[in-house]
């Protein structure tokens, strides 16, 4: 419609300088269109034939626009710009070729409606002004003879990487412009700022046409899984999935989580109306040591036709090893003996306990040797830091000296361990932790009086919302069930007040009076690490009120304590910047070194040994971080698919700071399932970035005017008539045509 009115696309007058073609100046269009007004007032005046008085000022207005626009026209009105010089610059078309364009809407693929576009009429409208050159590219780029070899046979969509890759071979060409068709479905998360500043830096116009629907009504997708990469054995293991759905109903689908063909959980999920993007859990149960190819995927709904997306893979690593828990115990109690008992057939964690049984004397359990504390509490960050986890119960702060409460602070901050306060008569604000050096590291502003915060009393409590989502608190896999489980929970045999929670506390338990409820158990995480808060010492009720094969007690309890282990952090951890590697070869690894009092190691010597399932190793040095001290990186290429095994090894001179592994997957033929609809925003940033513009397959045919005035190639000055634009001609035949009406009106034709 623009077009049809002004004559030339908007380019034209938002890059053009308007010019008079005729050479006669503003000035003097002026001053005829002001002496043309005075000769038509002065003839009206004189001659107003039946024209009223109140009726010759609107027949004059009319009478003088049209004088005006007639003399405007005269004077030859132009836009001067630059053009492509015709025949001397290149246009490169690229074509998406993913499989992602093989999907089929309006009764032909994607890549079929390109094809019949391009084929009818716009390659021949190029052809005319430019030479052109035709591409494919999906995980790279493909120059093409003919439209007869587009195939959609690629695994992934790199935009992003092609535009590049053209742009950086046609430095010697005269490249006028670039046209991309594709559904901008860009899976390889390698299309980011700097890609897209090297894409600019070009000054070339990247101008993108959209392909396919925006939204996939008809589809669901399990567009992501975040499950831990390590844990115990026998452990219980959370996955959080990031779903969407773009469907206008509610609908049932059914999650399923296996090793194999095991089915390790499952659970039935509403997808709600309106909700495009929704998150679920699901829980389930390690198992023993090995190492799991988790499969996590959706039951298919009525009507869907792309299945690819409905399930995603992750390695998890169940490593054989024990984790070490240091238990401080101020005084025999029966919280003591009924904890030992929970923990006592776990091979995974190791309890350690010093229990004060006089002033100066100390029963020590789970000692590996007679040496391991046999001079009392670690004064040292070597000793202490050898344990995973902390817990503190019914002992008085200045039981520790002033470098040991520094001690345990750093033991959470800088080692990354956890800890556990336990109420008691002589612990928490009692014991004098409020005013203690540990104080702001605990997830509650803790009272500084020395008594009356710990009663010995029954109490009820309950779960809270974060509570009831948490893997402590998890008696029963269904939410219900768990509810039920722990609403029949015997009272506690008595509870402590921490006062005010600090503004990072996850409050997990609370304690009810009447309708008042009161924080007992709390979490925050601090520095590396994290702080709890259990304020009584009274849980050993639950077991004593309960029938003997109720385990409720020590379910509790192990996955308490399995918390506190598996979250501590290692000397030497080792990441990647992704589980999966869904046709993606490049992978990346970060390696953080700590020596043994955990301070950044950053004069170490690390490397890292990476076996596929064909049992073929590859060692790769790995380099000191430019951003962060004691952190290493490296970048690998992982050819074949399957599950691969990564083994960081790190040294200072001849001292050892340990090793780690972890595990990953490679994939090809996945990433075209997820996203499937068109990617309006990326296509629409990329043309906007390069001074292009965004079209669709239905507008299309103006795109090779528009590239016609682009600023890069072979370029000339060009001037383009504006006189006989179509829209001058409606104006003059509105104002001849409006005066006459206004004339038929006062009955004066």
């Amino acid at each position: 419609m623009f077009e049809l009115l002004f004559k030339y696309p908007l380019t034209v007058f938002r890059k053009g300088e308007f010019v008079f073609a005729s050479g006669w100046s503003g000035w003097l269009l002026l001053l005829a269109t002001v002496a043309a007004a005075a000769g038509l007032a002065w003839h009206l005046r004189r001659n107003p034939g039946r024209l009223a008085g109140r009726q010759l000022p609107w027949i004059a207005a009319f009478q003088v626009a049209a004088v005006a626009l007639a003399l405007f026209m005269l004077w030859q009105p132009a836009v001067s710009i630059q053009s492509l010089r015709s025949q001397q610059n290149v246009v490169s078309v690229l074509v998406d070729t993913s499989r992602s364009m093989a999907l089929v809407e309006d009764g032909a693929t994607r890549l079929e409606q390109v094809r019949k576009v391009i084929g009818e009429g716009f390659l021949a409208q190029l052809e005319e002004r430019f030479r052109v050159r035709l591409y494919s590219f999906s995980s790279g780029l493909e120059r093409l003879n003919s439209l007869d070899s587009i195939q959609p046979v690629g695994g992934s969509t790199r935009i992003g990487e092609s535009v590049a890759g053209l742009l950086g071979e046609s430095t010697v060409i005269p490249l006028g412009a670039v046209v991309v068709f594709s559904d901008g479905s860009d899976n390889t998360e390698a299309f980011d700022r700097a890609l897209m500043a090297e894409i600019r830096q070009r000054n070339v116009p990247v101008h993108t046409v959209g392909v396919g629907r925006t939204e996939m009504p008809e589809d669901i997708e399990l567009s992501d899984v975040h499950v831990a990469s390590s844990t115990l054995p026998r452990s219980r293991v959370n996955a959080q999935m990031t779903l969407r759905h773009h469907g206008g109903s509610q609908v049932d689908a059914r999650l399923t989580v296996r090793d194999d063909s095991s089915i390790l959980g499952s659970k039935t999920i509403t997808l709600r109306r309106g909700e495009t993007v929704q998150t679920e859990t699901i829980d389930f149960n390690a198992g023993d040591a090995g190492v799991r190819n988790l499969r996590f995927s959706l039951d298919p709904i009525e009507g869907e036709t792309i299945l690819g997306n409905n399930a995603q893979m992750r390695v998890l690593d169940v490593p054989r090893g024990e984790r070490s828990i240091l238990y401080v115990e101020g005084e025999p109690r029966w919280e003591y003996k009924f904890l030992q008992r929970a923990i006592s057939k776990d091979e995974n964690v190791r309890l350690v306990t010093m229990l004060r049984t006089t002033p100066n004397k100390f029963y020590r359990q789970g000692v590996n040797d007679q040496g391991e504390l046999l001079n009392g509490f670690p004064v040292t960050a070597e000793e202490l830091f050898g344990y995973d986890a902390l817990m503190i119960g019914s002992i008085e702060a200045a039981f520790f000296t002033p470098k040991q409460q520094d001690l345990i602070r750093e033991f959470v901050s800088r080692r990354g361990g956890s800890l556990l306060m336990l109420g008691g008569r002589r612990g928490l604000g009692d014991g004098g932790w409020g005013v203690s050096q540990l104080a702001e590291a605990l997830p509650a502003q803790l009272p500084e009086s020395s008594n009356e915060t710990f009663q010995r009393r029954k109490t009820s409590f309950e779960l809270t919302p974060q509570g009831l989502d948490s893997l402590i608190c998890r008696l029963d896999e269904d939410p219900a069930e768990n509810r039920k489980a722990w609403s029949g929970m015997p009272e506690l045999a008595d509870f402590q007040s921490i006062g005010e929670l600090k503004p990072a506390a996850i409050p997990l338990i609370n304690r009810t009076s009447g309708n008042e409820k009161f924080p007992l158990m709390v979490s925050q995480n601090y520095g590396r690490g994290r702080t709890l808060i259990l304020a009584t010492g009274g849980t050993w009720r639950w077991k004593m009120h309960l029938p003997h094969d109720d385990n409720r007690h020590h379910t509790f309890w192990q996955q308490l304590l399995r918390s506190l282990a598996v979250h501590s952090q290692s000397q030497l951890s080792l990441s990647s910047d992704r589980g999966l590697y869904a046709d993606e070869k490049r992978v990346k690894l970060r390696a953080q070194v700590r020596d043994k009092d955990f301070m950044p190691a950053g004069n170490a010597t690390v490397t890292a040994t990476i076996t596929s399932e064909a049992g073929e190793p590859m060692t790769v040095e790995m380099h000191p971080s430019a951003d962060e001290m004691g952190v290493f990186e490296t970048e690998l290429t992982a050819g074949a698919t399957g599950t691969y095994r990564a083994e960081v090894q790190a040294t200072v001179g001849d001292e050892s700071l340990g090793t780690d592994v972890l595990h990953f997957r490679r994939e090809d033929g996945v990433a075209e399932d997820f996203h499937p609809e068109q990617n309006r925003e990326l296509l629409e940033t990329l043309a906007k970035q390069t001074g292009g513009a965004y079209w669709t397959l239905d507008n299309v045919d103006g795109l090779p005017q528009e590239i016609r005035f682009s600023e890069a190639g072979i370029t000339a000055r060009e001037m383009l008539d504006l006189w006989d634009m179509p829209l001058f001609f409606l104006m003059l035949l509105g104002l001849r045509g409006g005066e006459w009406l206004l004339r038929r009106r006062w009955g004066v034709v």
